[in-house]
């Protein structure tokens, strides 16, 4: 059995963020497959001559080697994997902005494979699509997988109170944890509302209309602002932004 200390080899991963530390090195926040989010110090990491200067950037698919029991791992080896395309223009916004999520919602060394297999293939999707249209149902697909996989789940298709159908004629307070409610007895509600049409849209991927997507965007992020406990998304406005530059267009 390998000891904690023993360095872990050639795991696939990602960069989402590096910042300096100290002259020379970069302390750097990977997604693994098989680790989940880890700290890494990348010793040495800004010299001229390093290896690892160039390769520890976002969106590259990289083989990482790290050693360490603390919190802060020693950053041994990091070897470009290629195969992915990387993101440019509003690809590449919208990939900072799934890299803010991973950092703010998923937890350090708390392994989510099924979700890092979901973030490579949701890159291999904004590189190979350039409407805004198409930008947006692939982060909406990509958020609902986030919270399903961190336990959050959306229910989507019935009342939490009567079991029955979402009807997609009505509209519904959405209780985050507990799902579409078509009455409420509390006063003064703080319950987003939405139409049942926007509901089974987010159930079944697939948006047939403007406000529909707009409704479930608005939704989303109402959604995942519950579990970000007041963090911000500082990406989200860049991405909103220039979507609705696109529209406009």
């Amino acid at each position: 059995m390998k000891s904690q200390r023993d360095p872990r080899d050639n795991q696939h991963g990602f960069v989402l963020h590096a910042y300096p530390y100290r002259e020379t090195s970069l302390i750097v926040e990977a997604f693994t497959r098989d680790f989940g989010r880890v700290a890494l110090l990348a010793r040495g990491a800004k010299r001229p001559r390093s290896e690892l200067r160039g390769i520890l950037n976002a969106f590259q698919p990289l083989l990482l080697s790290w050693a360490g029991a603390s919190e802060l791992k020693t950053l041994i080896r990091a070897e470009w994997r290629g195969g992915l395309a990387l993101p440019t223009g509003a690809a590449l916004l919208c990939g900072f902005y799934l890299n803010e999520l991973l950092l703010k919602l998923v937890a350090r060394e708390d392994p989510h494979a099924a979700l890092w297999d979901e973030y490579e293939a949701t890159l291999h999707r904004l590189t190979e699509s350039s409407a805004a249209s198409a930008h947006a149902r692939i982060l909406r697909r990509f958020e609902m997988r986030l919270l399903a996989e961190l336990g959050y789940a959306l229910p989507l298709t019935h009342d939490a109170d009567t079991q029955a159908p979402v009807d997609p004629a009505e509209r519904y307070y959405y209780v985050f944890d507990r799902g579409p409610r078509r009455q409420l007895t509390e006063p003064g509600s703080r319950w987003p509302m939405v139409s049942g049409a926007t509901l089974l849209a987010l159930a079944e991927e697939r948006y047939p209309d403007a406000e529909t997507a707009s409704e479930a965007k608005r939704l989303m992020r109402m959604v995942l602002d519950h579990h970000l406990e007041a963090r911000r998304i500082f990406s989200r406005r860049v991405v909103q932004d220039l979507q609705a530059m696109e529209d406009d267009a």
